[in-house]
């Protein structure tokens, strides 16, 4: 026996190492058992507090300790569970085996954001284009002839038609619009929208205005001024838009930017598409021409009683002037529900609403969309208090026709064309 063996009274060798050809490890040792695990209905101990293989439980350990510390770490042969990855003692790296990372959720919140901000970028892109391609251009202005110079701003001349392209005889008879051929024009207003603020200008259909020279819209061929005087609605049932223009600037010397148009089915369809338009109504009416049946009061009026409540003007006493205001402050009120976030910003909106306008709306040739943006914004904001809503001031009638101021008128224009603050008042 070696010096430095010693053993028991059964003959095994214990302590520091052994003179043997196997390594101390590799003999059995009956007070470790190499099979046991932890019990299946246990959860496993953490890493700190599980016995390590090879060790010897306290109370069995009686000066194995400097053995222990050696063999049973793994580094040696590779049985050690001292935590390791491969061991099979139920733990891994990360803790309890199976268990993952802790998620990163300050990434995973920006990889979020930043994934609805591009979707939300290429939807809007898409949304543009498609509203864009669906502008029915169909105005050329090129072909309105000794215009006036185009002042500071922008100018829309916005028009709503009677036309009833589009609508079934059941469409007809419950919106009221009868079933006249052609079309004419239901409300003509200038919108001015310019770095002192918008100003909407009514004119009035019964307008007493002279037919100035003019190009044909189909022919191209000119007809010479003769000073005849007619309603204002007359130019646009003669040639259409282009004359309407035409008009217009011959008579007001206001240069016009833009055209707009929008015809019954289409007003009708937007305020259907954003579930109507609240209104307050001062004074009950009725009128059994346009179907308008209103009390007084705040009420939400849908399509239908939408375009009843704008076409009215056989229950006022001032005609058309009346009917001219109530446009003006439906439309106010109409795209101020229409350019918020809770229309813009909603798909199941936002795209109901466009495809029931753009159906029916006419622009001319160098109208872009946002152009049109632009319209409505500018609208929304006479009605918000940013602008000023009138008519065109009048001083008389001939032959049921309502005559102009042309001195207020004058001084309107001039104010427009310099972007200065409209001070003139209208009837």
């Amino acid at each position: 026996m070696n010096e430095w063996e010693s053993g028991d009274q059964n003959g095994y060798r214990y302590g520091r190492g052994s003179g043997g050809v196997d390594p101390e490890g590799a003999r059995a040792m009956p007070q470790v058992r190499r099979d046991a695990g932890y019990p299946r209905s246990e959860p496993p101990l953490p890493p700190q507090m599980s016995p390590r293989r090879g060790s010897v439980p306290p109370q069995q350990s009686q000066g194995y300790d400097d053995y222990d510390s050696g063999y049973n770490t793994g580094q040696v042969y590779g049985g050690g569970g001292g935590g390791g990855r491969g061991g099979d003692d139920g733990y891994d790296d990360y803790g309890p085996r199976g268990a993952r990372p802790r998620p990163n959720w300050g990434r995973r919140i920006k990889w979020t954001v930043l994934t609805l901000v591009v979707v939300l970028a290429v939807t809007s892109v898409a949304t543009y284009f498609w509203a864009d391609g669906k502008l029915r251009r169909k105005v050329d202005l090129s072909k309105v002839i000794d215009r006036p110079e185009a002042g500071d701003g922008t100018n829309y001349l916005i028009v709503g038609s009677d036309s009833r392209e589009g609508m079934t005889d059941a469409q007809k008879k419950k919106l009221h619009t009868g079933s006249a051929e052609g079309k004419r024009t239901d409300s003509m207003m200038i919108l001015h929208d310019g770095s002192s603020g918008p100003t909407l200008i009514s004119l009035p259909r019964d307008s007493d205005v002279e037919i100035p020279s003019f190009v044909g819209s189909d022919s191209g061929k000119k007809y010479p001024g003769t000073g005849r005087h007619t309603k204002l609605n007359a130019a646009y049932a003669e040639d259409g838009p282009e004359l309407l223009v035409r008009t217009v600037e011959f008579n007001t010397k206001l240069h016009i930017d833009h055209y707009v148009e929008i015809g019954f089915a289409g007003f009708a369809g937007i305020v259907d598409a954003i579930g109507g338009v609240e209104m307050d109504i001062p004074k009950a009416f009725k009128d059994k021409w346009s179907g308008a049946d209103f009390p007084a009061g705040k009420q939400t009026l849908n399509g239908q009683q939408a375009l009843a409540f704008v076409r009215t003007r056989h229950a006022f006493a001032g005609s058309d002037l009346d009917r001219t205001k109530n446009q003006q402050k439906f439309l106010g009120t109409l795209a101020g529900q229409v350019a918020t976030p809770g229309t813009v910003l909603n798909p199941f909106k936002l795209y109901p609403t466009m495809s029931a306008g753009l159906d029916t709306l006419i622009v001319d040739k160098d109208m872009s969309l946002w152009d049109l943006g632009q319209m409505f914004f500018a609208m929304k904001g006479v009605m918000g208090g940013d602008g000023k809503s009138m008519n065109m001031p009048i001083n008389g009638s001939t032959g049921g026709n309502l005559v102009w101021d042309k001195a207020k008128v004058q001084q309107l224009v001039q104010q427009l064309n310099n972007d200065e603050k409209v001070t003139v008042s209208g009837n």
